[in-house]
């Protein structure tokens, strides 16, 4: 291993042991995160910051596909919502790529002012958003199977394929085909189903990249052993409705990432992004931060809990910008300690003992 080598494996060691802190308590992140780091083998966001990395070019599209409709007001949830507009910001800063949000119906009055608020454009004819610089797009996605098939189908033949996609808590169907919460509640028919699209893109060999926190969301699947021995109303037997499916969403895909909260693991992403391509300005600032939770919230997002109170997963704005901001001054520290050539005897006498 090289000095370069620590360095970047310990900064995604730092990331995933940020996103995966645990103040409720409960140890459901721990157990996630055993799972996801024995698929991976190494740092889960400088894994899927690398492949990105490496994949997306400049003007490639990148589809983000996120949005839960919660019970019991059936609103569109704050969680993934969030991350996902500040993803799009960031895959411009870092690829001037053009990012795709694909969504419920539901959840396109938060896009729209979000988009506002990360300085970028809002287009749904994609040829604008391929040709307009600044720009994104938005796809609103059916919450019917049947049309869903067809739609995934008309979205891949009509448009030119992306480099990557991202989901980012977005609902995905159990074996039986039915979407649940996380209490084993049946919310099939709140659900857009953007998991038949992002399956579709994976069997094309698209780049796809995986961020849940329960087990319910698209790509889990990938660790559907450990879920199901581990995770609560994962267990068939635990289903609350006919369909006995459970919540485990059978979705796989190559990248997984898993965190306390979902916009936390994105979070994690846009700040091992930025950190291998040297450039803060990829990862936001918490000011920022707290300026999208707003925003969302004034346009109808919910915690958790349904509240419209700015929140996600029950963390307030306050707790989420210190987050954004402890992870920025991770990756602004470990920049900056480089360029500047400190520690760097303590590297080859921690290289020279063998341990890594």
């Amino acid at each position: 291993m090289t000095k370069k080598e620590l360095a970047i494996l310990q900064m995604g060691e730092n990331l995933d042991a940020l996103m995966n802190l645990d103040p409720r308590g409960y140890g459901v992140c721990r157990i996630l995160y055993a799972g996801s780091r024995t698929c991976t083998g190494r740092p889960l966001t400088i894994n899927a910051a690398d492949k990105l990395i490496s994949t997306v070019e400049r003007g490639d599209f990148v589809y983000i596909i996120t949005g839960f409709i919660l019970l019991p007001h059936k609103a569109p949830e704050m969680d993934g919502m969030v991350s996902s507009m500040l993803l799009a910001r960031s895959l411009v800063q870092a690829f001037d790529a053009k990012p795709v949000i694909v969504c419920p119906i539901d959840c396109k009055p938060a896009v729209e002012n979000c988009a506002r608020v990360v300085g970028l454009h809002l287009y749904e004819n994609l040829e604008d958003v391929e040709k307009l610089p600044f720009s994104m797009g938005i796809i609103s996605f059916s919450k019917d199977t049947a049309l869903a098939e067809k739609q995934a189908d008309q979205i891949i033949t009509q448009n030119k394929l992306p480099a990557a996609v991202i989901s980012i808590e977005a609902p995905g169907a159990n074996h039986a085909g039915e979407y649940h919460n996380a209490v084993g509640n049946n919310i099939t028919e709140l659900e857009a189903k953007t998991d038949i699209l992002f399956c579709k893109l994976r069997e094309k060999g698209i780049l796809n990249i995986a961020i849940g926190d329960l087990g319910n969301e698209i790509g889990m699947g990938t660790i559907a052993d450990h879920i199901k021995r581990y995770i609560p109303y994962a267990d068939d037997k635990q289903c609350r409705c006919d369909c006995q499916g459970g919540i485990l969403a059978t979705s796989k895909t190559d990248h997984i990432i898993t965190a306390t909260v979902s916009d936390w693991g994105c979070y994690g992403l846009m700040a091992a992004l930025a950190y291998l391509k040297r450039d803060l300005n990829i990862f936001h600032s918490g000011k920022l931060e707290a300026k999208v939770m707003e925003t969302a919230a004034e346009s109808g997002l919910v915690d958790m809990n349904g509240s419209l109170v700015p929140g996600i997963d029950g963390f307030s704005v306050r707790m989420n910008v210190d987050m954004v901001k402890l992870m920025r001054d991770c990756v602004r520290f470990g920049i900056e300690s480089e360029s500047e050539g400190r520690f760097g005897e303590w590297f080859e006498e921690v290289l020279g003992k063998g341990f890594y």
